[in-house]
């Protein structure tokens, strides 16, 4: 089903970055925007907290709300919490898609769902979407079942990011220990901030994606009527030690203060892949968009960080 102009949306998740990033953006494609919430509270109007691992509710408010499209980015995304709580993680990342795909089945709803690029065992990079997925650890397990679930709809799109970063300024309430406390991009500008060090590691490497740019590829991917998987990441292939490098330089903190370690000296509980950098050319053709490189994309945060630092 195709989404018309004024069609209902549903933002699954609209208090984290991507989702706040969705709902701001939302009205640029037309759309009547519904949001929901669950720990953390929502400044977004329409906004309803709702617990996607509770089937009952999830349908009671797919069916009351009756959205052409529904973008899904609520999961849980600490990696070593999922790898330490895998009943959980499963309920969240593999039971909770389950209930929206019902949901989006039981009202012709398309259904947007955002993965992850450690689907990969990062053996070797520059991944397609054609390529075999391989997880290593059970976050990555979980979002690839999930994934699974979502395929079986007759209207969807997998959307598979890479280390999501951006301007976000959290609006209160409590973190639990199964969700980051800011990504990766904010972490290392409060270290720079407080000149204090920050280990980067050095032999992983991603493809890092602003969030605002995923949200452009979300918004899209709900208008379209192509299924499938689609990655939705950045254009550059970086390690975090050397994103941390640029991002130090493009906002004028010393870049000394960014230390490289390995895999080996950083405390991790779960297993990470050492390469998944994404190719994004599927995406790009038929989203008819460009996916930014490392160096545009934190370009964009800082004139986003600069311009209206309480709106991101």
């Amino acid at each position: 089903m195709l989404c018309l102009p004024l069609d209902r949306l549903l933002i699954v998740g609209s208090s984290g970055l991507v989702g706040s990033k969705i709902a701001s953006l939302a009205h640029a494609y037309e759309f009547e925007t519904h949001n929901t919430h669950n720990t953390m509270p929502s400044l977004l109007p329409n906004s309803t907290k709702l617990d996607i691992t509770d089937l009952e509710a999830t349908l009671a408010l797919v069916a009351k709300i009756r959205p052409c499209a529904i973008i899904n980015v609520a999961a849980l995304t600490n990696v070593d919490y999922c790898e330490t709580h895998k009943e959980e993680a499963n309920r969240v990342n593999v039971g909770g898609p389950k209930n929206l795909a019902e949901a989006a089945q039981q009202n012709r709803s398309r259904l947007v769902h955002v993965s992850t690029d450690s689907v990969f065992d990062g053996t070797r990079g520059r991944y397609t979407e054609d390529d075999t997925p391989n997880p290593i650890n059970y976050y990555s397990k979980t979002k690839l079942e999930s994934e699974t679930v979502v395929a079986q709809l007759s209207s969807y799109a997998i959307a598979r990011p890479s280390v999501v970063y951006g301007w976000h300024v959290r609006v209160g309430g409590t973190l639990s220990g199964s969700t980051k406390a800011m990504n990766f991009a904010m972490f290392v500008l409060d270290k720079l901030g407080k000149n204090e060090l920050v280990r980067a590691i050095r032999d992983q490497c991603n493809s890092p994606t602003l969030a605002d740019n995923l949200a452009h590829a979300l918004l899209r991917l709900a208008r379209v009527t192509e299924n499938g998987i689609f990655h939705t990441a950045g254009r550059s292939c970086l390690s975090r030690y050397e994103f941390a490098l640029m991002l130090a330089h493009i906002f004028g903190h010393p870049t000394n203060l960014v230390q490289p370690v390995s895999t080996d000296e950083f405390d991790q509980v779960a297993q990470r892949p050492r390469n998944c950098c994404l190719r994004v050319q599927k995406a790009e053709k038929i989203l008819q968009m460009k996916f930014l490189t490392a160096q545009e994309g934190l370009t964009e945060m800082k004139r986003l960080a600069q311009s209206k630092p309480d709106d991101h």
